[in-house]
């Protein structure tokens, strides 16, 4: 194989793996250009999403203003472009830590029978708590800040990734080379660290994608009520909120933010279930038989 053609055949790969799995680059397609829209924001024909002019509320989708004005006079394409980064930064927060934390937590659990009792009661009284419910305790208790967002979102998506994380150590430490393994006297970090990681990341990692779109959902929400970041921080949600009373004049302001939510939880979802289907193909199988 000539050099040329060497590399040439990652691109084929890659090419071959997106017609297997349309959804995957559906998604893959869709979150980077929300990542695309976020990072450049200033560059998009966008002005400052804070500054207030009366003179320019409620104007139509024309010209200078691609998506029109809200009540306030700020423009509302740069409102949506800006708090693009919110809800990917919540989102991108709340997956890191729940599954940095799930994981640790979730593996103690399945490894060291002494706490595993303790750890899983605790995590099903944190399953108790509605997440929205828990999230709107938390952030009215310590005040509607990024960083209390976060906190608020995340501490109920932990015990889902502690579950998920217990259930598959517990698989794995029936297979027959963990328990070679541990017949030969391995240390149980190296156990661990050397055959029970790299079994169970891909379903963790799964759960993670699902945790992002939800993270996304509920940062929104709590924005929406009015309880989630400060209406000078733009986000999907705040700017929906602004607009509610509004609908019937200028619908754009709840329609245009609210179809990026739909749409960018949707392209997450289908890049959970292709990484699925990718990293899991017995599950992928069975699925087909049964369809």
């Amino acid at each position: 194989m000539n050099e040329a053609a060497a590399h040439r055949l990652p691109l084929r790969n890659a090419v071959a793996l997106m017609r297997r799995h349309p959804g995957l680059a559906f998604g893959l397609f869709v979150v980077g250009a929300m990542i695309v829209l976020a990072i450049a924001a200033p560059w998009l024909h966008t002005v400052d999403p804070t500054t207030i002019r009366p003179r320019m509320r409620l104007r139509p989708p024309l010209g200078e203003f691609w998506l029109g004005t809200d009540a306030s006079g700020r423009d509302l394409w740069s409102r949506i472009a800006y708090g693009s980064r919110i809800s990917l930064a919540v989102s991108a927060a709340v997956a890191s830590i729940s599954l940095a934390l799930g994981l640790v937590i979730g593996t103690v659990a399945g490894t060291v029978r002494r706490l595993d009792g303790v750890i899983m009661r605790v995590m099903d009284g944190a399953m108790a708590i509605p997440a929205i419910l828990f999230a709107i305790m938390v952030v009215t208790l310590f005040g509607a800040t990024l960083q209390t967002v976060i906190i608020a979102i995340t501490l109920p998506e932990i015990p889902r990734v502690v579950r998920l994380t217990r259930s598959v150590v517990l698989t794995v430490r029936g297979e027959a080379y963990v328990e070679a393994a541990i017949s030969m006297g391995t240390p149980k970090v190296m156990l661990i660290i050397r055959h029970i990681l790299p079994n169970i990341l891909a379903p963790v990692i799964v759960q993670a994608t699902f945790t992002a779109s939800a993270a996304i959902l509920i940062e929104s929400s709590l924005s929406f009520l009015g309880i989630g970041t400060p209406s000078e921080i733009p986000s999907w949600g705040n700017i929906m909120a602004d607009g509610r009373n509004y609908f019937q004049i200028a619908p754009q302001l709840i329609i245009a933010p609210g179809l990026l939510v739909a749409v960018t939880v949707l392209a997450v979802n289908m890049i959970g279930d292709g990484l699925r289907d990718l990293l899991d193909p017995r599950f992928a199988r069975s699925v087909g038989d049964v369809r």
